[in-house]
């Protein structure tokens, strides 16, 4: 039996037997907790983990009860508010997992996580050892889930956006000391490099020479084993998981290099190049970190947004009493006090007071908006002028703020179409360079064999399509967050894409393209045996019950409650309920057989209409101007809305828009959707996301305005945190110039490739010189996408 450990690899303490079966054959453990694991991994099956884990699992460490206490407590309810997001029925949480060392471990993680039952999906990042997972809270808890995380020796507890600063910290500590290490020592072996070059060690002995060349074997060694490690390991986990990716020819390049300059100064024969190599690492290093702090700050923005909510809030008593609290223990329905200049530490609505806010980090206007009681206010957002009160109402993941910063971290973890497509593409590129390379050596070899290696360290180096890479996701990251500071959030990854590809807009009327604040204009009185003031209350009463824009316009004739029983919503109709033994209902004219008007609203009793209500909607200030601008960029626009009255047709005309339907159902909006796309057309459709979800749905891009419902259950692909239609035109700026600088992004990496491609055949290119034009393409292209940050 082997001295070290099967599962960990580390050594085996005398006097300890532990010992599983694998394959048929006996490997001894460490410990009970390495025996515990590795039997329950080959228990379930999952034994290629075995086969394919690229370092050690690391030590396994047993519970102790505190560590049990802590996890148990993640399943308390109150606690799960600060990481845990619902989805109907289903729970999502993102995991830091410690331990995740390459694919293998994705692999086995999800494998045992899937094995539960009430997992529904398990993705988990390497690069950044997380773990997003969604389950069913009624069928596993989530202590059950890192637990079982723990028995195949991986610890997890839930990722908090406040850790992201602390994460990238230490990475760009990382590549610090790694450029260090290379500086310093790249630095010293150039000293004895250059003497002898330039011939001030003419004369010495040889053996003085080669003393030289063991001392510059010295100093290069930790440049290549621990700077350029990471090159290496990161091309072996590639190769493990038969992929070919950018830093393969890299680490031929570099460590081929090194191979080939230790064997000169063994063997004594032949040339060596360490000072080549070690600036090599040095300026790849380089050009990698300056590529990180490029890719860092168009992150920046979601990063700040955490850094918004301050640590302090005024909470209020029963008796008045005003204390200083930690703003992340608030809880739902505690009272706060806000005063001028503070920022609002937690969603809320306003209970007493009135002020201005500035809601910029947000919406992107800087304009303040002007709130009192009932209004609701935000988290992160500016109170200016005014002394205000507020009620609670949305703590943790619920508010908009945090709702805001995890829909777009799920935006770009959506990979769009086009960069699959890249990276096939940089895929097969590096296996055609390595076949080129291949080539060069050969061609070189039988013309020049002492500079056949050199050349095609320039060729391996000069042509890495790290570029190619990078082209399409920094634009697109820079392009969301982008919009993000202009009040529009992206929630899918292809909205960028398809927004290029819109031959058809449409839009909904009521809160879109009108502005959805309703107020009576005039009442027609049907049935006789009822007052105006009567069907007004009735109205009132039944429309407090939903969240259409129309039932704002009814609130002040809420002087009279009715009880009202069995009330019903019935989507694109209007609402119904019991009063006594009366069925009333207030809904669409058409609703009910025998009654036709052209009034937005009718109040029924006993299916028998009693009042028809005409309403006001004043239109966008900017819809007339959005529509034309859409027109005159190729689209077509049309109107598709619920309104039975002659308000849609008379919309349509002053807009000039090129269609209108109306009394469209949420079914009627769907099929006439649907039958655009049959013909060929790529429809976005514009709505309030009250009553759209269907049409949402089948729609290739579906735009929702600013609404009351909560935006993470909003099916829509965008949403506007502003009910200004122009972030319709400034996302398709946006979109537009996206894809120029994505095709720049493209054509500079591809015309650097194949320009310099045939200069390093040829051997023009020396490899330091290849490195910097690497590098300097990879951050042009970076350089080229921060322009969209400036929109």
């Amino acid at each position: 039996m082997a001295n070290t450990c099967f599962h960990c690899l580390e050594p085996i303490p005398k006097g300890f037997v532990g010992e599983i079966v694998y394959q048929n054959q006996t490997q001894g453990v460490c410990c009970i907790g390495c025996q515990a694991v590795a039997e329950t991994i080959l228990a379930q099956g999952m034994s290629d983990y075995y086969k394919f884990r690229t370092t050690s699992a690391g030590k396994v460490d047993e519970l102790v009860p505190e560590q049990l206490s802590l996890i148990k407590s993640y399943d308390n309810a109150d606690v799960q508010q600060d990481f845990v997001t619902h989805q109907g029925e289903l729970s999502e949480v993102l995991l830091s997992v410690e331990g995740i060392s390459c694919a293998a471990c994705a692999w086995l993680i999800e494998k045992q996580l899937l094995a539960l039952t009430g997992v529904n999906r398990v993705d988990v990042n390497t690069s950044t050892h997380r773990a997003m997972i969604i389950w069913d809270a009624k069928q596993v808890l989530l202590s059950d889930i890192i637990q079982s995380l723990m028995q195949i020796g991986y610890k997890a507890y839930p990722f908090q956006a406040d850790d992201e600063a602390t994460q990238k910290q230490a990475v760009a500590k990382a590549y610090i000391r790694r450029l260090g290490v290379a500086g310093l020592m790249t630095m010293q072996v150039m000293m004895f490099a250059f003497a002898m070059y330039f011939g001030m060690f003419s004369g010495m002995e040889e053996d003085f020479e080669q003393y030289f060349r063991w001392i510059s074997l010295i100093l290069a060694s930790p440049v290549i084993l621990y700077s350029a490690l990471p090159f290496l390991t990161n091309a072996i986990k590639g190769l493990k998981a038969k992929q070919l990716n950018m830093d393969l020819p890299v680490s031929l390049a570099i460590f081929g290099a090194y191979g080939a300059s230790c064997y000169a100064t063994v063997m004594e024969v032949g040339e060596v190049y360490f000072e080549s190599i070690c600036m090599f690492t040095f300026l790849l290093l380089l050009g990698k970190y300056l590529e990180f702090r490029a890719r860092l700050k168009a992150s920046e923005f979601t990063a700040n947004l955490q850094k918004l909510l301050p640590l302090t809030a005024r909470k209020v008593t029963e008796h008045d009493q005003e204390h200083i609290v930690a703003a992340k223990n608030l809880k739902l329905a505690d009272k706060i006090l806000v005063k001028p200049g503070e920022t609002i530490p937690a969603d809320g609505l306003v209970i007493e007071g009135s002020t201005s806010v500035d809601e910029s980090m947000m919406t992107g206007e800087h304009l303040p908006v002007a709130k009192h009681h009932g209004h609701q206010v935000f988290a992160g957002t500016v109170n200016h002028d005014g002394v205000i009160s507020l009620e609670i109402n949305k703590i943790g993941q619920n508010t908009l703020l945090n709702q805001i910063i995890r829909l777009q971290h799920s935006a770009l973890s959506k990979r769009p179409k086009l960069v699959e497509i890249t990276d096939k593409v940089a895929q097969w590129f590096v296996a055609c360079l390595l076949v080129f390379a291949s080539l060069t050596a050969f061609g070189w070899y039988s013309v020049s064999p002492e500079q056949a290696f050199w050349v095609t360290i320039s060729v391996l180096v000069a042509t890495c399509p790290c570029a190619l890479s990078l082209a399409i996701p920094t634009a697109l990251t820079c392009a969301v967050a982008t919009l993000t500071k202009k009040g529009v959030l992206i929630k899918e990854g292809h909205v960028l894409e398809t927004l290029t590809k819109l031959t058809r807009v449409a839009f909904d009327k009521t809160g879109t393209l009108t502005e959805g604040r309703f107020s009576i204009d005039h009442t027609v009185l049907i049935d006789n045996n009822y007052s105006k003031h009567d069907a007004l209350a009735l109205a009132a009463s039944l429309e407090r019950y939903s969240e259409h824009p129309i039932s704002e316009a009814f609130s002040e004739h809420l002087m009279h409650h009715h009880t009202l029983t069995d009330v019903q919503v019935h989507p694109g109709v209007g609402i119904s309920a019991k009063l006594n033994t009366d069925t009333i209902a207030i809904g669409k004219s058409s609703w009910f057989n025998g009654h036709q008007s052209q009034a937005q609203a009718t109040l029924f009793v006993n299916e028998q209409a009693v009042a028809d209500f005409h309403l006001n909607d004043k239109v966008r200030d900017n819809a007339h101007s959005v529509v034309k601008s859409l027109q005159k960029n190729g689209l077509t626009c049309h109107l598709l809305t619920g309104d039975s009255s002659k308000a849609g047709e008379q919309l349509a005309l002053q807009l000039s828009l090129d269609s209108q339907q109306s009394s469209c159902s949420p079914k009627d909006k769907l099929h006439t959707v649907e039958s655009w796309s049959r013909q060929g057309e790529v429809v976005a459709m514009v709505g309030d996301g009250v009553n759209d979800s269907p049409v949402f749905n089948s729609a290739h891009l579906s735009i929702a305005m600013e609404t009351g419902a909560d935006i993470s259950k909003n099916v829509a692909d965008v949403v506007l945190l502003k009910s200004n239609l122009n972030a319709i035109l400034s996302l398709q700026q946006i979109a537009l110039k996206t894809r120029r600088i994505v095709k720049q992004n493209l054509a500079i990496s591809l015309v650097y490739n194949a320009s310099i491609l045939p200069l390093a055949a040829l051997g023009l290119i020396p490899p330091w010189i290849a490195v910097i034009g690497m590098s300097a393409s990879s951050i042009i292209v970076i350089g080229n996408s921060l322009r969209l940050l400036k929109l």
